[in-house]
């Protein structure tokens, strides 16, 4: 599952949402979680809280994000990726019945196309050993799809928040960041489920849109079985995005002969 849940899960001089976003983990039981924008939010009580190992990876400018994993599944290494990201990137390697699986967490720049555009080169290049075998790159890409134009819905955007989906002729949207790492061999996982944001908790720099991304290699795609936006009563008050939930057909590896 990936999941911005908006600064740590409070708002400044608004509602503490930290108990919704617990309870949506205890309700969807994901067994890895890439987490995004975690500012003040201590992540160590709060993966205990759920049930979850926390690797972390703190910002140089933006906010922390983390993989979390259930202590199920073996963690192989883990570390940030070290390039200067806007927010971070989060590299976990997880053991499976299928080999090892990497897993990338990351979330791209709002600001900049460009900015985002470098980014997903150095995401691509943290996976680039894993290709072969499964991985997943999971987290808030702040792009849109390359797939439609998105004329309209970009249309209806502040104009302070359009400038951030337009190239620099100001007309053409910006979806170079998630071309980018398609033209890797990455499969789109979700290319079908919907907007990601915004939420009913508000969220006036979105206009029905999917910027939140699980995109796999094909032999991590060959194992899907299913994947949803998670939409309901909590994930509308939780967060401004709502997650993103895939099922895989993989199982912790096998415990070793006595």
């Amino acid at each position: 599952m990936t999941w911005n849940i908006r600064t740590g899960g409070q708002d400044r001089g608004g509602p503490d949402r930290r108990d919704r976003v617990a309870q949506v983990v205890a309700e969807q039981r994901p067994d890895v979680l890439a987490v995004q924008e975690l500012r003040g939010l201590d992540v160590p009580g709060f993966a205990a809280r759920v049930g979850l190992r926390p690797y972390l990876a703190n910002s140089w400018l933006g906010q922390p994000v983390a993989v979390l994993v259930r202590p199920a599944w073996p963690v192989l290494t883990a570390g940030p990726v070290r390039r200067p990201f806007h927010h971070a990137a989060q590299r976990v390697v997880v053991g499976t019945d299928a080999g090892p699986l990497t897993v990338l967490g990351t979330h791209l720049c709002p600001y900049s196309g460009t900015r985002r555009l470098v980014e997903a080169g150095w995401a691509a290049a943290a996976l680039r050993r894993s290709r072969a075998g499964p991985a997943l790159l999971a987290g808030d890409l702040n792009t849109l799809d390359p797939y439609d134009e998105h004329v309209e819905r970009v249309g209806r955007l502040p104009p302070g928040y359009r400038r951030r989906h337009l190239r620099s002729d100001g007309r053409t949207v910006d979806s170079r960041a998630v071309a980018r790492l398609l033209a890797t061999g990455l499969v789109d996982l979700g290319a079908a489920t919907g907007p990601t944001a915004p939420t009913g908790h508000g969220g006036a720099e979105f206009a029905d849109m999917r910027l939140d991304y699980l995109l796999g290699t094909g032999a991590l795609a060959a194992r899907l079985t299913r994947v949803r936006v998670v939409r309901d009563a909590e994930t509308e008050l939780a967060s401004d995005h709502y997650p993103v939930l895939a099922e895989f057909d993989l199982s912790p590896p096998p415990l070793p002969p006595r």
